[in-house]
């Protein structure tokens, strides 16, 4: 604060100084101009005497240094004169003398009335001798003080050289020179940038003020390089910024700290991380603010970058900021940069979004804290509720990179292992001797010393962080199922879901499972979203909700029915969720699948399998494998005879009931001749039984592949 106030008061008072130089200025050039564009006024000329024309001759061979009588007299009445300065010489009538009443002033009479300068301030004024002109007679000579004589020949060379500029501009340059002149200052401007930056890097400490010098370079004035200059610099400074912040977090100094007396090294280390942060904030503020004049498309009163440009100044600021979000997340201002970063996500220019999301997602992939990713969900939840749920369905994609998954399944090593039990002091006494005991408490005391070194956080506060991360994002799927059903969020809804389903509080699965299958019954849903529909029912079934007495046969049928819609066209790519959905609903509840409906399944698919291409049918073949595996019964459907009553009925959408232990596999020898090489090792391997050991097993790269249900 301290540090700000500061900064405020220098700025304020420079701003003053300014305006009040620019004042002096104005009224200096105002007074100049009334000097220059008044022109003297001849003097009126008689009919002379015929002795005139002598005298005059006379008095102009005179030398011009000579002075008479009445020139003395007049010179002397005029320096007691009040309009000394400002009198036209060519009047010969009194200065202040007043009009009479009933005079008519004329044109003539009023052209030589004497013109007034604005008014200025006082100045101590040295009166000197006058010249004496053919013309104008007598010119009265005068001059300032030398204190401020100095001040005023500056400011007149700098008005006369920018009037100058102005009235006489230099010859056009040709488009060679132009482009010799840009190469010329962008090669200059590149070895400032170099050489700022190698300084900089070479040792922090000491040249952490030239961080400034390098930040003031954002302010390129000059229109043949300005952009340029302006992107390098960005560019230049984050890498800077990357390269010299610590490891930590920099906090505020208190004021007992600051009163404190300290070493010359700590004094050195807290100038270089004040100076840090503060330039650190600073360059956060030129970046935000370069994208804020694109979004606006504010105008600058330099011009030096045309309002064409700002796009491209902005996408490099744009790209910087996600760098450093990736780049320091542990670092001051990391919430204000997630802040300005949420947004643009939803930003109608395509590159920029795309560039903001991939930011989001790599950030999100390896916060392992977890502060970071609650300060991110945090920001995308208040930005949905303010659009009203309009914004793009990139927006929750990126919540499916969140880590908590492989966190909440996956237990430390650390966590599970039983924790060192250090002796009390009974046994110390019972069992060590004085000496012994004395060593064994400074181990003790070492060994804790080195557990909290090593637990960067404790798996409590984790969870803590998790469990809130995870309370928001649910608050986003519910609000958009609740109140935006039809909006084109709902198929990214449905996929979330679908991965964070088991980890959803128990006292919402009924709800939740309510409102799933009232929007597959609906038929608004695209194909895709039914499916994360039915594998969102179903992960929850296959977690928590285990101990539910729930049949989900509705969700059975509906795969089993729609399962046929899948092609060799644009749907093929739906069969990695068809695979993940068959794996959760048959082979981890197998328990609770009857043999009728994993033979209704295994028939199905079976046909399926020819309708695909060669990659989503070695997937469909190795889901059947495991579901014969799983279901060692299914190896009927191997045999040609037909057992037990009742005729198969593929066209039934019911698979209780449509006798699938009456049918065989006859798609498979279809199968065996099949283009694909692959394809056809699977088809004669299943043929056999799926073994798993002889003649007809796998070979490892395939059964690779089955444990993996890849795709080929």
């Amino acid at each position: 604060v301290k540090l700000d106030n500061k900064l405020k008061n220098r700025q304020f008072k420079k701003e003053s100084t300014d305006k009040k130089h620019r004042k002096e200025q104005k009224k200096l050039r105002a007074a100049i101009k009334d000097a220059v564009l008044k022109t003297p006024l001849p003097l009126e000329r008689y009919k002379k005497r015929p002795g005139d024309e002598e005298e005059e001759e006379f008095v102009e061979s005179l030398p011009m240094d000579m002075m008479e009588e009445d020139d003395l007299e007049q010179i002397k009445a005029m320096a007691q004169k009040a309009s000394f300065l400002t009198r036209d010489l060519s009047s010969s009538g009194p200065v202040h003398a007043k009009k009479r009443k009933g005079e008519q002033q004329g044109p003539e009479s009023y052209e030589k009335m004497p013109r007034k300068m604005q008014l200025t301030e006082e100045k101590e004024v040295i009166h000197l001798l006058p010249i004496k002109d053919k013309i104008r007679g007598l010119i009265p000579q005068s001059m300032e003080k030398p204190g401020r004589m100095i001040n005023m020949c500056a400011c007149l060379c700098c008005w006369y050289v920018s009037t100058e500029d102005e009235a006489m501009p230099g010859p056009a340059l040709t488009p060679q020179e132009q482009l010799t002149l840009r190469t010329q200052k962008l090669t200059n401007r590149k070895l400032r940038i170099a050489s700022l930056g190698s300084d900089i890097l070479s040792d922090p400490t000491t040249n952490i003020k030239k961080l400034k010098e390098l930040r003031a370079m954002l302010m390129e004035t000059d229109p043949y390089v300005a952009v340029t200059v302006r992107k390098l610099v960005m560019v230049s400074l984050m890498e800077v910024f990357k390269d010299i912040v610590p490891s930590y977090r920099i906090r505020p100094l208190t004021e007992t700290e600051k009163a404190s007396k300290v070493k010359k090294e700590t004094q050195q280390l807290r100038e270089f991380e004040e100076g840090l942060v503060s330039q650190y904030k600073f360059y956060l503020e030129n970046l935000e603010q370069t994208v804020k004049d694109w979004k606006q498309k504010k105008r600058k009163r330099s011009e030096a970058v045309s309002l064409q440009s700002y796009r491209g100044l902005a996408e490099v600021a744009i790209r910087c900021i996600c760098e450093l979000l990736v780049a320091l997340p542990h670092f001051n201002f990391h919430n204000n940069i997630i802040v300005t970063v949420v947004p643009l996500m939803n930003d109608p220019v395509k590159r920029v979004s795309d560039m903001c999301c991939e930011a989001v997602k790599k950030l999100l992939k390896q916060d392992k804290q977890g502060h970071a990713s609650l300060g991110t969900v945090k920001v995308i939840s208040g930005l949905v509720k303010s659009r009203n749920y309009d914004v793009r369905p990139e927006l929750l994609k990126v919540l499916l990179c969140l880590r908590i998954k492989e966190v909440e399944v996956k237990k430390d090593t650390d966590d599970t292992a039983p924790k060192k039990k250090f002796m009390n002091y009974k046994d110390k006494k019972k069992n060590l001797s004085r000496m012994q005991r004395k060593w064994k408490k400074a181990e003790e005391k070492l060994e804790k010393e080195l557990l909290e070194a090593e637990a960067s956080e404790s798996k409590d506060k984790k969870l803590k962080l998790h469990t809130e991360t995870l309370n928001i994002v649910f608050l986003i799927y519910f609000r958009i199922l609740k109140k935006a059903q039809k909006s084109i969020l709902l198929p990214s809804v449905l996929e979330g879901l679908a991965k964070f389903a088991h980890l959803i509080n128990l006292e919402f699965f009924d709800d939740l499972l309510n409102v799933l299958q009232h929007l597959i019954q609906s038929g608004d849903l695209t194909y895709r979203e039914s499916l994360h529909c039915i594998q969102t029912a179903f992960n929850i079934l296959s977690g928590q909700g285990d101990v539910l007495n729930i049949d989900p046969l509705n969700f059975y049928s509906h795969l089993y029915k729609t399962l046929l819609k899948l092609n060799a066209g644009a749907s093929n790519d739906d069969i990695s969720i068809v695979l993940r959905c068959l794996d959760v609903m048959l082979t981890k509840r197998r328990k609770q699948v009857t043999l009728q409906r994993a033979l209704a399944f295994v028939k199905r698919l079976s046909t399926l399998s020819l309708h695909t291409l060669p990659n989503a049918t070695v997937g469909i073949l190795a889901s059947n494998r495991t579901l014969m595996h799983t279901f060692p019964k299914c190896d009927i459907l191997l045999d040609n005879e037909a057992q037990g009553s009742g005729v198969f009925l593929p066209e039934l959408d019911e698979p209780e009931y449509c006798n699938p232990q009456n049918t065989a596999l006859w798609e498979l020898h279809t199968l065996k001749r099949h283009y694909h090489p692959v394809v056809r090792r699977f088809a004669t391997h299943l043929c056999a039984g799926a073994p798993s050991e002889g003649s007809g097993a796998l070979i490892v790269q395939l059964l690779h592949v089955c444990e993996t249900k890849g795709l080929g």
